[in-house]
């Protein structure tokens, strides 16, 4: 029997990278979250745990980016796919690779925090939640918003970032603001998900009080992800304004 192949021969590196860049992301944003935000004194607090994972995402994008395109996010490689910017026959393949990336850095992870004696993964572990689960105990509905509009903005700024119009050499930073920007809005509402890949893997660690919410951060991201493609792609693409090339000769 033949062994299966895939119809691009640069897949299973594209796949590799998005494993590794998924779980650097994983790593960094939710190990400082679970290890550095409130150590006695010298807590990083929710403005670090927000730059460490803006950082995770701009070190990852340029790292691994020229490989895969650097989504290391299922709902970002949804909203670039309804955006016209990716097959959808490489959807699939990219989730499982984002999901297993996710889910062994929060494997790593969880070998990590439990060599401190106090540690207890039911009460979180960097995991997303509404309600009594939300940090800041916000609403579903509050939740809803805040996922739905903030993945929306991501998208828009990755689709405008990476756009052939855009200066050159700077979208991995740009990204990496913007996802910083995103976690010190929302951390407080919802722990900050736009990732549904990140969602999934601490939630197996944390408990069934935080899987049994997981749908809504695969819901209200892809549906974020889906509306930011759709916008962006009614926005004209042509030179709205000629560029200026010179004085016109006489």
């Amino acid at each position: 029997m033949a062994a299966f192949r895939f119809g691009d021969p640069l897949m299973p590196a594209k796949l590799l990278a998005e494993f590794l860049g998924t779980f650097w992301l994983v790593l960094g944003g939710c190990g400082s979250a679970v290890l550095a935000a409130a150590f006695p004194a010298l807590g990083i607090g929710f403005t670090g745990v927000s730059l460490a994972f803006g950082l995770s995402v701009l070190t990852a994008a340029y790292a691994l980016g020229p490989i895969s395109g650097g989504h290391f996010n299922p709902a970002v490689s949804f909203g670039l796919w309804v955006g016209g910017r990716f097959p959808a026959a490489h959807l699939l393949p990219y989730w499982v690779a984002q999901l297993a990336g996710a889910i062994v850095a929060a494997a790593v992870l969880y070998v990590i925090a439990t060599g401190h004696s106090g540690f207890d993964p039911s009460a979180g572990f960097a995991s997303n939640g509404f309600g009594p689960l939300s940090p800041g105990k916000y609403s579903l509905g509050a939740a809803i918003v805040t996922e739905v509009v903030m993945t929306f903005m991501f998208l828009i700024v990755i689709l405008g970032a990476t756009h052939e119009r855009a200066p050159v050499g700077f979208a991995g930073l740009t990204i990496g603001l913007a996802l910083t920007l995103i976690h010190l809005v929302s951390i407080p509402v919802t722990n900050t998900s736009v990732n549904p890949a990140r969602s999934t893997a601490p939630a197996l660690f944390a408990g069934m009080a935080y899987v049994q919410q997981l749908w809504l951060f695969w819901l209200a991201p892809l549906v974020g992800a889906a509306l930011g493609g759709l916008v962006y792609r009614m926005i004209p693409q042509h030179e709205i304004e000629p560029p200026v090339v010179g004085r016109p000769s006489s």
